[in-house]
């Protein structure tokens, strides 16, 4: 039987690795927002688990929101990385202080 604090263990390990993607990570855009989504799903896991466990449906509509919010940045960023890599033939962090003033 799963507990919440088996929900709530999954959540900070997801957490945990996107911090750990956004920290270490700071050459590639791509892995940027994909430590982001991660970071919104381990937020989603717990609306999920606790509105499961107090049989209440706050949180699963919560939940559609932040999915439709992370859609819309990952169609926002991709299309920002498209155009900076037709620009700069690149999306490495490092080479995006080029485009300052």
């Amino acid at each position: 039987m799963l507990t919440l604090s088996h929900f709530l263990v999954l959540a900070a390990v997801l957490f945990g690795i996107s911090v750990i993607g956004l920290f270490l990570n700071r050459k590639n855009l791509i892995i940027l927002l994909m430590a982001i989504e991660l970071m919104l799903l381990a937020v989603n896991t717990n609306f999920i688990a606790f509105s499961h466990f107090l049989q209440d449906l706050n949180g699963q509509v919560f939940v559609f929101f932040i999915l439709a919010v992370a859609a819309a940045e990952s169609a926002i960023g991709l299309a920002i990385l498209v155009v900076l890599f037709r620009n700069l033939s690149t999306i490495h962090v490092d080479d995006l202080d080029r485009m300052k003033g």
